[in-house]
């Protein structure tokens, strides 16, 4: 089973989302995806505007309704295989709780940036490497390949491109900005996953 965490600040906005769409995505591939705050408001919803974000995303309604956040503790990430976090405060956060998860480790956008530099001839070539091995290490050898992207793809000119934006207590845009930054990173894990879990 591979174990995907995605992190943020209070768990009822962007990680829930993050957490929801790649469960959807990737059924049937074996993916279990947990989500937790760094400084999780315990027990609360998703914003309804997440909910809506969800929703709009073909996340069921009953999916959106259950999510209750949970506040970030080691129990969260020693068996996940990959850690994206919403924002770098995030990501290190995650290196000071459990700092054997840093390689595995990236803000959302940091691992789309890096996975795009990689074809999917790459990505098989790396998973071909852990041929013998079970999906969760299959996902393990491409997250390596995209890890050893860091320092080959130029980061970005304003390091907050490696960010989601927080869209809590602020305008409906905002959300949608915030949603609209998401997608196309949640494209690339959804790729990675696929070649991992196909090859």
């Amino acid at each position: 089973m591979i174990e995907i965490a995605t992190i943020c600040t209070g768990n009822i906005c962007r990680s829930p989302l993050a957490a929801l769409m790649l469960q959807t995505r990737l059924a049937g591939r074996g993916v279990r995806v947990t989500s937790a705050g760094t400084r999780g408001l315990a027990d609360h919803g998703m914003t309804p505007e997440a909910q809506r974000l969800a929703l709009a995303r073909g996340i069921s309604a009953p999916d959106a309704e259950a999510h209750r956040a949970r506040f970030l503790t080691e129990q969260h990430l020693v068996s996940a295989d990959l850690v994206l976090a919403m924002a770098r405060e995030h990501r290190r956060a995650v290196a000071e709780l459990v700092p054997a998860r840093t390689r595995v480790a990236f803000t959302v956008r940091e691992f789309a940036r890096l996975a795009s530099s990689l074809s999917d001839a790459a990505l098989q070539g790396a998973v071909a490497t852990a041929a013998d091995q079970d999906a969760a290490g299959r996902l393990r050898a491409a997250v390596a390949a995209v890890a050893g992207q860091r320092g080959l793809v130029l980061p970005p000119a304003d390091p907050t491109d490696d960010d989601v934006v927080d869209p809590y207590r602020r305008s409906w845009s905002t959300y949608e900005a915030s949603a609209a930054q998401l997608d196309p990173a949640i494209d690339q894990v959804v790729r990675v996953v696929a070649v991992a879990t196909t090859s």
